[in-house]
């Protein structure tokens, strides 16, 4: 590495370490940036090969290895909905559950229930799709106090007979009650369906903002699929017992025009060519928010280009695509006037 490019990328990781200091501090495993090395052991190709309207559980082991050895006895499930259909992806995202709680010296101390995002399929490509889907993690870190912390680690899946499943790219996500806790807030518990006016506008205008940056339209912030509990891609964060004033905090990317994976389309009733054509799904009542949060982003366009740089193993094409796209979105906000006219023309009302 040359030394001018060591210079910037060091002092990219400074400026965003100042940004992601906004919070409390996260738990141990969310409050460093050291990508660690974990063996999951166990029955893998029976959780992956888990019919979709199924979330069964199977006794596994978690082995830590990097940054320091571990041990742990979990519960291993799949999860979601979309990447658990065989024509599109042939490993599922996971959910890791600990039997025991772990210790207070244990990186995963405080840790109960943890979401793993994993690849999709067995080719270098899916590989860098989860990093992608990690910098979008990161980006929200530096717009928002709020959002999920990630951490990005190799994970190997081994049968409990010794046999490796796979040897892949992945990452923990914290779960929302921590992000909450940060923040001296609860995850509010509103049922299947909110209003706008319940939400709070600047923390609502500056998601469905981001939500724009990252060309991701598989959201909603006011409603769940199928009848469950709020909502769809988003969790709402509150005082107690809180029914108004509720902070959106989005997660579950993989289908924005960043990450741009072969799975991702577009809802059809919007419209829309590609999935990196981008739609803003904001509320129009929340319009002076969102001029006032796009000019946050425009202060913190440095921040949120180091987040995307500090990703590591991203190769250089992905990364001059993903930069591109990104700085295509800086155009489409450069001044209010550019907002009003490019972003916030197809608002909900």
């Amino acid at each position: 590495m040359g030394a001018r490019l060591a210079s910037a990328l060091a002092l990219a990781l400074a400026t965003l370490g100042a940004a992601l200091a906004e919070a409390k501090p996260p738990t141990r495993l969310f409050a460093e940036d050291q990508p660690i090395k974990v063996i999951l052991r166990g029955p893998i190709s029976a959780v992956s090969s888990t019919p979709s309207t199924l979330r069964t559980a199977r006794p596994a082991t978690l082995e830590l290895l990097v940054p320091v050895a571990e041990q742990h006895a979990i519960q291993l499930s799949p999860r979601g909905r979309t990447r658990r259909q065989k024509d599109r992806c042939t490993f599922p995202p996971l959910r890791v559950e600990f039997a025991v709680k772990p210790a207070t010296t244990s990186i995963f101390e405080r840790q109960k229930r943890l979401k793993l995002v994993t690849h999709c399929r067995p080719v270098p490509q899916h590989q860098q799709y989860v990093l992608l889907e990690f910098a979008v993690y990161r980006m929200f870190n530096v717009l928002s106090p709020h959002g999920l912390r990630a951490r990005l680690g190799s994970f190997d899946y081994i049968e409990a007979n010794g046999r490796t499943v796979a040897s892949r790219l992945g990452f923990f996500t914290e779960d929302p009650d921590d992000a909450a806790s940060r923040n001296d807030l609860k995850e509010a518990t509103v049922g299947p369906r909110v209003v706008a006016g319940q939400l709070d506008p600047a923390a609502a205008a500056r998601a469905a903002l981001f939500e724009y940056m990252i060309g991701n339209t598989d959201w909603s912030m006011r409603q769940a699929p199928l009848g469950g509990d709020c909502c769809h891609n988003f969790r709402l964060l509150g005082a107690a017992n809180a029914q108004s004033g509720l902070i959106p905090i989005p997660y579950d990317f993989d289908s924005s025009g960043f990450v741009n994976a072969p799975y991702a389309v577009p809802p059809p009733e919007l419209g829309l060519g590609s999935v990196r054509d981008r739609h803003y799904r904001g509320y129009c009542m929340h319009n002076a928010q969102a001029i006032a949060a796009a000019a946050e982003f425009r202060a913190k366009k440095g921040q949120v280009m180091a987040a995307l740089a500090s990703v590591p193993q991203l190769d250089e094409g992905r990364r001059r695509g993903a930069v591109a796209y990104i700085e295509s979105f800086y155009r489409d906000i450069a001044t209010d006037e550019d907002v009003r006219k490019r972003v916030l023309k197809t608002c909900i009302t």
